[in-house]
């Protein structure tokens, strides 16, 4: 690969404004949708490791911006702390697994994850058995995003059958998606998955994913909730379709 690809480039930007309408509309998700949609083009350890910069920098933004929101602090400490570890985890095994394998296991949690919303779209949880299943649910989650680059799965699944608060929502998934990049960066360095080609896509993404997300929230104004929802959904299972027939 060219040091810089228009080719490339234009394929990080199209996934990373795709990314940003779903996280301006929400507030989180953008992993859900620009990972997917590089892979389904690009090599999948290119894709994930292009995200960590970007995904870096808006939650650390978003992190600031709803600081005063958290209430939560030990709740989110234990997620961090195991989603730590389960994001040094995935990283290793995105170096070791074959790149076919992790792309046909990324198709697989897509369709799990539209199916499960469409089946329990209104799934709770109890805040004391979020506190139980608070750490498997972190090291899961952490999991997912260092081997596939998306751990919605888990983290979304998980953390909106708590039906936080929207603000404090958001403050815990930026400060979570945060600590993942922070382990994610060295791990993906020091294995050799994270060179100066991924650092220099990584901050040019940030300008279509941060530039789409006021599009995210106008369209969330124009379209109800649940329309939005399942556009989304619709646009998941194409991907998904899409990187089971390439392998």
């Amino acid at each position: 690969m060219a040091f810089i690809d228009l080719q490339t480039l234009i394929i990080v930007g199209l996934a990373f404004a795709m990314g940003g309408i779903l996280k301006g509309a929400t507030g989180v998700g953008a992993p859900l949708i620009a990972v997917p949609v590089m892979t389904s083009f690009v090599d999948l350890r290119f894709a994930v490791a292009v995200f960590v910069v970007p995904n870096l920098v808006t939650n650390l933004i978003q992190s600031i911006v709803y600081r005063r929101a958290l209430n939560n602090r030990l709740f989110l400490l234990i997620l961090c702390l195991s989603a730590g570890l389960g994001a040094f985890a995935g990283s290793l095994m995105l170096y070791q697994a074959s790149v076919g394998v992790l792309e046909m296991v990324m198709a697989g949690l897509i369709l799990f994850y539209v199916g499960f919303r469409l089946c329990k779209p209104n799934w709770q949880l109890s805040m004391l058995m979020a506190h139980k299943l608070n750490m498997p649910m972190g090291f899961l989650a952490g999991f997912l995003q260092g081997a596939f680059g998306i751990s919605a799965p888990a983290t979304l699944t998980f953390l909106n059958a708590i039906k936080f608060e929207r603000t404090e929502f958001i403050i815990i998934v930026s400060v979570f998606f945060m600590t993942m990049s922070l382990i994610q960066l060295p791990t993906l360095f020091y294995l050799g998955l994270f060179q100066a080609e991924h650092l220099i896509f990584g901050l040019l993404a940030v300008i279509p994913l941060m530039g789409f997300m006021p599009v995210g929230a106008f369209l969330l104004r124009q379209a109800t909730p649940d329309l939005f929802d399942k556009v989304i959904l619709l646009v998941l299972v194409g991907v998904a379709v899409r990187l089971l027939w390439a392998i």
